[in-house]
């Protein structure tokens, strides 16, 4: 199944790393965190996708162009210039369409545009280009076939950012640091969609977190996979700290590849 990964946004909170390159080349450890996505992906054997690009496009296309043609071995002949390239370069056996959808297009706007290169005949998978998580992508999968909708949201509790307290007059009752927040879900963004979300986006202006998932509810044909585990969204350095502090750890929580 395709996987469709919007890279295309400004990450201006983020912007002591969003001058120089798109957030989704934004580092944890050694490699972007779309890296760390479409690693994730992979291990549940989804291996081809679509990148929608935008602010400075041309970056990511430069990563995935020089990954590809120094993988593996490299043979050169100083005196003709021929160079020449053998093996596989490692394990990563991705098909990646790189998508130009516009520097200012909004998300529904991107989404529409890859619908084209995901399938238009058959169900395929979206996220955005700074998440991570440990969603079942098997079950998520299990459980957009089961309902027969359009679309399918992975719902998430996200972290509170602040220590939570409760308070009984003026004397304080809890205290608890960093709890899950108690708010109720949120938008994870990890998707399965059928094609006719298309029809649900009127055009590069739209937000998809607006109109188009609004009018899929009211309709009834938006789902909820609630997803109760680590996940987590990389809008500041803040979220930076914290997730090259988790992958710097023996068992990073979204490394489940070898």
């Amino acid at each position: 199944m395709k996987v469709g990964i919007l890279a295309g946004g400004l990450g201006s909170r983020l912007s002591e790393e969003t001058t120089v390159k798109p957030k989704p080349m934004v580092e944890i450890g050694e490699h972007p965190i779309l890296w760390h996505i479409m690693k994730y992906y992979a291990h549940f054997g989804h291996h081809e996708f679509a990148i929608a690009l935008g602010y400075k496009g041309e970056y990511i296309k430069r990563w995935f162009a020089d990954r590809a043609s120094l993988a593996g071995h490299l043979s050169i002949d100083t005196a003709s210039g021929e160079i020449t390239q053998s093996g596989n370069g490692g394990d990563e056996q991705w098909k990646v369409d790189l998508i130009e959808t516009g520097r200012n297009t909004n998300t529904g706007g991107r989404i529409k545009r890859l619908v084209p290169y995901l399938g238009t005949d058959g169900t395929f998978m979206v996220t955005w280009g700074d998440g991570l998580s440990t969603v079942d992508l098997d079950a998520l999968l299990d459980f957009h076939k089961s309902h027969g909708k359009i679309c399918t949201l992975t719902a998430v509790h996200p972290p509170a950012r602040y220590g939570h307290i409760e308070i009984v007059g003026d004397q304080i009752t809890e205290f608890t640091e960093k709890p899950q927040a108690a708010e109720g879900w949120i938008n994870g963004a990890f998707f399965v969609m059928e094609p006719e979300i298309a029809d649900y986006i009127d055009g590069d202006d739209t937000l998809f977190e607006r109109e188009p998932l609004e009018r899929l509810a009211s309709l009834g044909e938006l789902m909820a996979y609630q997803h109760t585990d680590f996940w987590a969204c990389m809008d500041t350095m803040r979220d930076k700290v914290m997730l090259e502090k988790l992958w710097e750890t023996p068992r990073p929580p979204w490394k489940v590849w070898s």
